[in-house]
């Protein structure tokens, strides 16, 4: 099979032509790199989804052995509908410095300069293991890359770390917070307007949750943990989208909202929904059901993300401090898929190029400076792997 060769500059053009917005196919750009790496004789393995219009990548590089380093991205991007591009956001524009384009920053200039990289990872010749995982759907809840983890370990060598390459300005980044996304369903009872007393405001029941929702948010900022290092340094709230109702004139029978919280390691999700769900049941529903006896209030997990962990002494943040030569880490308040591989024990951190800042923006950019950060990074980690 022949062997291409990609400058990262042009693998970072090739896997943002691909349009991999969240609620598209990825497998255009999978095919692409399976036959790229099989062209150098790389393992790899393939999760999918159930109808194989999404699929993760799995691949080994070096030695067929436990330990080594995972370096995970996703393949996903979001939307760029309703944003003002000034260009094609799935052409590379190089300008000043910069390279512009769905996905620069967020996050596939990380795994092109890993891609590219292949052929001198291979050249060491390593003694341990450089793994790379792509995974779908992370911009959506983190979903696909779970087939991959459990695809790993059940039946892979054991990795010794993970490193999320996430765009952190090359910084290390030791924590993050947590995430989960529920959907909450009011049924009610519809009537005319003019009599309440036949029907159950869907809405009026909603808008009673969304405020116990609201009052929740004030009290974690009330009780703020300064030193947390989170930006900010509480447990977080949002209602992001509602719809109810049909006419002005009829009492709305339906209502159903999104909101999340994005916790602080160490808050508890279970805890936040029970409370949440005790004044459904206790206040809110009760009052739904005076007129509308068959009334209903669901909520329903849409998905969830655990938080990253800062760990002590983890081999992860020790090896990515070695190669970098940074003393300090950080924590931020995106969630990633970093909370998953440390789910199953593996050591995890984050350091990629690229800045967070720029993420789901309109004209989206790295700096060529991070890009080159991280070639340089990623080559020690080679240099590493293949010493003793």
């Amino acid at each position: 099979m022949a062997r291409d060769t990609f400058t990262t500059r042009e693998m970072i053009d090739r896997l943002i032509a691909f349009d991999t917005t969240s609620a598209l196919s990825n497998i255009a750009l999978i095919d692409f790199v399976d036959d790229y790496l099989q062209g150098y004789g790389v393992t790899t393995r393939r999760t999918g989804n159930e109808d194989g219009s999404k699929a993760n990548l799995f691949a080994t590089i070096g030695p067929d052995i436990e330990g080594g380093v995972v370096l995970s991205g996703h393949t996903d991007v979001v939307p760029v509908a309703g944003q003002d591009w000034v260009s094609d956001p799935f052409t590379v524009v190089e300008k000043d410095g910069r390279l512009y384009g769905r996905g620069t920053s967020d996050m596939k200039s990380f795994s092109a300069a890993a891609l590219a990289l292949v052929p001198s990872f291979l050249a060491r010749p390593l003694k341990k293991p450089i793994h790379l995982a792509l995974s779908y759907d992370e911009e959506v809840g983190c979903l696909g890359v779970r087939s991959l983890i459990a695809d790993l370990k059940a039946n892979l060598p054991r990795p010794a770390m993970v490193i999320i390459g996430e765009p952190t300005s090359m910084r290390i980044v030791n924590g993050h917070k947590g995430i989960a996304v529920y959907e909450t369903r009011v049924t009610g009872q519809a009537a005319h307007s003019s009599q309440p007393h036949r029907g159950g405001n869907a809405i009026f029941a909603a808008s009673m949750l969304i405020d116990f929702i609201r009052k929740m948010a004030e009290a974690k900022r009330a009780n703020a943990v300064p030193d947390s290092g989170y930006e900010p340094p509480y447990t977080t709230f949002n209602v992001g989208v509602i719809n109810g109702g049909t006419a002005q004139n009829i009492i709305a029978q339906d209502c159903n909202f999104f909101w999340e919280h994005r916790t602080l390691p160490g808050d508890d999700p279970a805890s936040i929904l029970a409370g949440y769900e005790t004044y459904a049941a206790e206040t809110v529903l009760p009052k739904l059901r005076e007129f509308a006896p068959d009334a209903q209030i669901v909520t329903a997990l849409h998905s969830s993300v655990p938080a990253l962990t800062p760990e002590d002494d983890g081999a992860a943040e020790q090896l990515v401090r070695l190669l970098t030569g940074l003393n300090a880490s950080e924590v931020v308040s995106f969630a990633t898929e970093g909370g998953l591989f440390q789910e199953i024990g593996i050591s995890t951190v984050m350091c990629g190029p690229g800045s967070i800042d720029q993420a789901h923006q309109p004209n989206e950019f790295i700096d060529i400076a991070q890009v080159e950060h991280c070639e340089a990074f990623l080559n020690k980690l080679a240099d590493w792997a293949a010493g003793d």
